[in-house]
C-alpha cells in the first residue's frame, strides 16, 4: 500500500486504476502516479493511471475487475459509465498456495471468559430462545419472549435475555426437498447453539414443518431446557402462552447458574460478514479482519467465511488456498450451483454489487469479491459446508450462503458461529441475538458520523494512524472481550430481535 500523505492508493504493481479515499478535484495532481485527474474523482473511486482502450481489461488487486466499455483517458474517472463486468475463466488450480498454519507458541496462546455448557459447547452469551416452527405460530412465540423484559429478569443477572426467533416460512411449502431442508437444518442448528441456555419451540399443529418431524430430523429431544408445544394441542393462544411462561420460569434458576471461565481461544467460532460495503472495505476493515482471522486460526479456532455471491470472481484465490483438492471441489461446486440457480431465476451474479456499492466506488462484482476474500485472510481453506449446516472443522472454512446480510449470518449460526465481525464502508446497521456483532468501519468520515454503531474505525489504516496488521491485533483483542461478555455496539442498541432470515427456497404453495 502507498503511504498515507499519497492522495490515491496503488494496491499492485499491475494496475491500471488507483483509488482515491478521499476524492479528486479536476485538475488535481497525482504525484505518486505522474499524471493529473480529468475530472471530479468521489471519494473511494478508482482513476486511469493510464489509457485504456475499448475491450482492453481493468486490473485492481493485481486482478481483473472488469473491461472498458469505452476508450478511458489517463486521469478519467472508472466505473458504471465507462466499465463492464467481464466473466472469463479463471484459473482453477487446487491447494498451489497452500502452506501449513504456523500455530502461536504455547507461552503465548490467549484465553477469554466463556460459558461451557454440559455437552462440551462453549458459549459466548447466555440467552433462553423461543423458536417458531412457522410463521403460524410466531405471534405467539413473541407473546412468550415478550413476558421476559428487563424488570422480569432482574433477579436472574446471568442470563442475557429470552428472544424470541420468528420468521415468514413453515407452511405453504413442499414436505420434502431443498426448501424444507434448509428451514429444518437452519432451525435445529439454532435450537442447538451453544449460546442458548434453553429453548421453548412452539407450533401451531397443522403446519408443514411439524414439530416432531423437525425434532426427529435435528436430533432434539425434550427436557428440563428444551420444551415443545402447539397451540393447537395446548387449546389455543392465551394456554400456550402461559405454559411457554412456566417452562421459561423453569429454565432460569439453572440458566443464571452459569460461570463463565477462562477457555482457550481455540474455543472461538467467528462469522465473518461484510454488507453495506464501498470501495475502501476491501483496502482497510476486511483486509485487518483477514488479520484478525489469522490469529485466530494460529489460536486453534474457527472462522466461517460465506456470502458465494459476494467471493464470486474471486473463488479461485480460496482454490488456491484449499487443503485437499476435495475441498476446492467443493467450492466449484457450490459456485457452479449458483451460476445455474441464478441463471433459471433470470438474473445474473452481477446484478450484485448494490446501488450502495456502487456509491461507494464498486463497480463490478468481481471487483467486490476481490475485497470481500480479503476477510479470510491468508490460511489454509480446510472445509467447505453448505448452507447452515453444523461447522465442526477447525481452521478457515466456508459456508454457501447468499449474500444478503440477513440470511448469510443465519446460516453461520446455525453452524455454530458464536462471534459475528460485520465490515462495512457505507455503514449497515446489524445485530443479532444470540449472537454478538462486531462492527467495522472501512473508513473514518462513516466511523465519525456512525459512532454510536461501530465498534471498531479501520479507517486508521487509510489515515496513516495504524498499520492492517495493528488494527487486526485490536479486532482480535476486542473478538476475546466480546466473548467474555463485554457488549457490541448493537447489544446495547438492542439490535438482535427481528434479523433472524432463514434462505427461502422453492415455490410457495
Amino acid at each position: 500500500m502507498a503511504a498515507s500523505k499519497s492522495v490515491t492508493i496503488r494496491l499492485d504493481q499491475s494496475d491500471n486504476v488507483v483509488v482515491a479515499p478521499a476524492g479528486l478535484a479536476p485538475g488535481k495532481k497525482i504525484p505518486e502516479e505522474d499524471l493529473i485527474c480529468q475530472e471530479g474523482i468521489p471519494d473511494g473511486h478508482k482513476v486511469a493511471t493510464e489509457p485504456i482502450a475499448k475491450g482492453e481489461t481493468i486490473r485492481k488487486y493485481g486482478q481483473i475487475i472488469g473491461v472498458a466499455s469505452r476508450d478511458i483517458k489517463a486521469g478519467e474517472h472508472v466505473h458504471t459509465h465507462n466499465m463492464e463486468v467481464l466473466y472469463y475463466d479463471r484459473d482453477y488450480t487446487f491447494g498451489t498456495k497452500a502452506r501449513p498454519t504456523v500455530p502461536v507458541p504455547k507461552k503465548e496462546q490467549v484465553t477469554f471468559q466463556g460459558i461451557v455448557r454440559a455437552d462440551g459447547g462453549v458459549a459466548t452469551r447466555n440467552y433462553i430462545g423461543v423458536i417458531a416452527s412457522a410463521k403460524c405460530s410466531s405471534s405467539v412465540a413473541r407473546f412468550i419472549a415478550e413476558g421476559f423484559d428487563a424488570e422480569a429478569l432482574a433477579a436472574f443477572p446471568n442470563v442475557d435475555g429470552v428472544v424470541s426467533i420468528v420468521h415468514g416460512s413453515g407452511c405453504g411449502l413442499a414436505d420434502h426437498g431443498e426448501g424444507i431442508e434448509l428451514l429444518q437444518r437452519t432451525l435445529g442448528g439454532w435450537a442447538h447453539h451453544p449460546n442458548f441456555a434453553g429453548v421453548v419451540i412452539v407450533g401451531l399443529g397443522c403446519e408443514i414443518n411439524q414439530i416432531d418431524d423437525l425434532m426427529g430430523k435435528m436430533h432434539l429431544e425434550t427436557g428440563p431446557a428444551f420444551r415443545a408445544l402447539n397451540i393447537q394441542d395446548t387449546g389455543g393462544t392465551k394456554k400456550t402462552l402461559q405454559l411457554g411462561v412456566e417452562a421459561i420460569r423453569e429454565m432460569l434458576p439453572e440458566a443464571n447458574r452459569v460461570v463463565r471461565r477462562s477457555v482457550p481461544a481455540s474455543h472461538l467460532v467467528v462469522g465473518l460478514e461484510c454488507g453495506g460495503s464501498d470501495a475502501l472495505s476491501g483496502i482497510t476493515a476486511n483486509s485487518a479482519l483477514g488479520a484478525a482471522s489469522d490469529l485466530v486460526v494460529r489460536h486453534g479456532g474457527t472462522v466461517i467465511l460465506s456470502e458465494t455471491t459476494e467471493i464470486y470472481g474471486a473463488e479461485q484465490l480460496l482454490l488456491q488456498r484449499a487443503e485437499r483438492e476435495e475441498v476446492g471441489q467443493k467450492l466449484v461446486e457450490r459456485i457452479r450451483w449458483w451460476e445455474e440457480y441464478t441463471k433459471r431465476n433470470g438474473i445474473e451474479l452481477n446484478n450484485n454489487p448494490s446501488p450502495g456499492n456502487k456509491a461507494g466506488g464498486l463497480t463490478t462484482i468481481l471487483e467486490k469479491s476481490l475485497g470481500a476474500v480479503a476477510k479470510s485472510g491468508s490460511t489454509n481453506l480446510v472445509e467447505v459446508y453448505r448452507f447452515a449446516e453444523p461447522v465442526i472443522a477447525k481452521g478457515l472454512v466456508f459456508m454457501d450462503t447468499p449474500g444478503y446480510d440477513m440470511v448469510s449470518v443465519t446460516g453461520k449460526v446455525a453452524g455454530g458461529a458464536t462471534i459475528i465481525c460485520f465490515t462495512t464502508g457505507r455503514g449497515s446497521v446489524f445485530g443479532s441475538k444470540p449472537v454478538p456483532t462486531i462492527k467495522l468501519a472501512s473508513n473514518s468520515k462513516m466511523y465519525r458520523a456512525m459512532e454510536e454503531d461501530m465498534d471498531i474505525n479501520c479507517g486508521v489504516i487509510i489515515d496513516g494512524e495504524a498499520s492492517i496488521e495493528e488494527t487486526g491485533r485490536v479486532i482480535f483483542q476486542r473478538i476475546l472481550d466480546t466473548a467474555s461478555g463485554k457488549k457490541t455496539k448493537s447489544e446495547l442498541l438492542g439490535f438482535g430481535d427481528n434479523e433472524f432470515e432463514p434462505w427461502h427456497m422453492g415455490a410457495v404453495l
